[in-house]
C-alpha cells in the first residue's frame, strides 16, 4: 500500500478516535453539556462520523491494494 493511502488511513483512524471520545463525553457527562439540547441526535451524528471513517478505511483496504 502506498505511503499516501497509509497516511489517509491513519487520518481516518484519528477521526474515529475523536468521534469515540466525543461519544464517551456525551454518554458520561451529558448533564454538563448545555448547548446540546438533543443529546441522542448529537451522539448519532458522532456515530455517523465513526461509521463513515470506518467505511472509508474498509474501502481503501478492499479496493486500493
Amino acid at each position: 500500500m502506498s505511503f499516501l493511502l497509509e497516511a489517509l488511513i491513519k487520518k481516518l483512524e484519528g477521526d474515529m478516535h475523536v468521534a469515540q471520545a466525543n461519544i464517551m463525553v456525551y454518554v458520561k457527562n451529558s448533564a454538563g453539556i448545555g448547548e446540546h439540547s438533543d443529546i441522542i441526535e448529537t451522539i448519532e451524528k458522532e456515530v455517523e462520523k465513526l461509521a463513515h471513517a470506518a467505511d472509508k478505511i474498509e474501502a481503501i483496504k478492499t479496493y486500493c491494494k
